[in-house]
């Protein structure tokens, strides 16, 4: 018998930024460890209830092949002889939403899908849950897909969630080069596995992900002029970095983790700048 992994989850996408991503809750361990899949370019994927692990390699191969989530969903449940007992949602390459809750999921189950989404759940407390997914993420446009994704979860338990109770949480958000040093696919993974309140866990894991790996548009970079270059080097010396300017700061970046919001010393990200002065 396959995991019970009665749990919501919104799959979803922004096309104009290149993302691909799902969030998720459960009364189950570590759900990041089932639920979620993804690929830029391809689409996203949902397991869950009785889950079907298969169905989120299966599903992301079937997207590759260009199939719409529809077809990707239809493909999936009819070679499964469990599909009564599954649940599923799928966002493909175009933005295309399909869900599928399977007869022998337990109430309350169901999903809702449109353009760029697909929200679901099972033994939730009542639909509530699942149109507070699908709300947020429709009130939410124009905003990071993270932080999209991360706010429906929020609606959700409050509307909600999972009948049985709160145990983990995940959140995965992928994007062509979009990952640390443009060298990985992975924009955002984070996991809560074991929490007693998993979506408030992940949301403080996000904002320690966004300080250290955010983007600050280049425009509101700050010039390093002889006033600012002079207040680095006060604030960088006792803190141990001194010397050339450039190696000092590199070297304080690096250490905090930072060092993808730096490039060079004649701008400088307003991020970087507050950490600093925060010391």
């Amino acid at each position: 018998m396959p995991p019970l992994v009665a749990t919501y989850s919104l799959v979803a996408s922004d096309l104009e930024a290149g993302q691909w991503g799902v969030a998720t809750q459960s009364k189950f361990l570590a759900v990041g460890s089932v639920v979620p899949w993804a690929e830029p370019g391809a689409g996203a994927v949902a397991t869950q209830a009785y889950a079907n692990p298969r169905y989120g390699p299966d599903g992301l191969a079937l997207l590759r092949e260009g199939l719409s989530a529809d077809e990707v969903v239809e493909r999936l449940v009819a070679a499964d002889e469990g599909r009564d007992e599954r649940q599923l949602g799928v966002v493909d390459a175009a933005g295309g939403g399909a869900t599928y809750t399977g007869s022998g999921c337990y109430e309350w189950a169901g999903g809702v899908a449109g353009k760029e989404f697909a929200a679901q759940g099972n033994i939730l407390v009542s639909g509530a849950t699942v149109d507070a997914l699908a709300d947020s993420f429709a009130a939410s446009a124009g905003r990071p897909l993270a932080e999209r994704l991360l706010e429906a979860l929020g609606m959700a338990q409050a509307a909600g969630g999972d009948r049985r109770g709160q145990q983990s949480a995940a959140l995965l958000v992928v994007e062509r080069d979009g990952g640390y040093g443009g060298l990985s696919d992975v924009r955002v993974d984070l996991r809560v596995d074991d929490h007693e309140t998993p979506v408030a866990e992940l949301e403080r894991l996000y904002r320690i992900h966004d300080l250290l790996f955010g983007r600050t548009p280049p425009e509101q970079w700050l010039d390093v002029d002889e006033a600012l270059a002079a207040e680095l080097r006060e604030r960088l010396a006792p803190l141990g970095y001194d010397g050339e300017l450039s190696d000092a700061f590199d070297r304080w970046a690096g250490t905090e983790n930072l060092e993808e919001r730096i490039d060079g010393i004649e701008r400088i990200d307003p991020v970087v700048l507050e950490e600093l002065r925060r010391r």
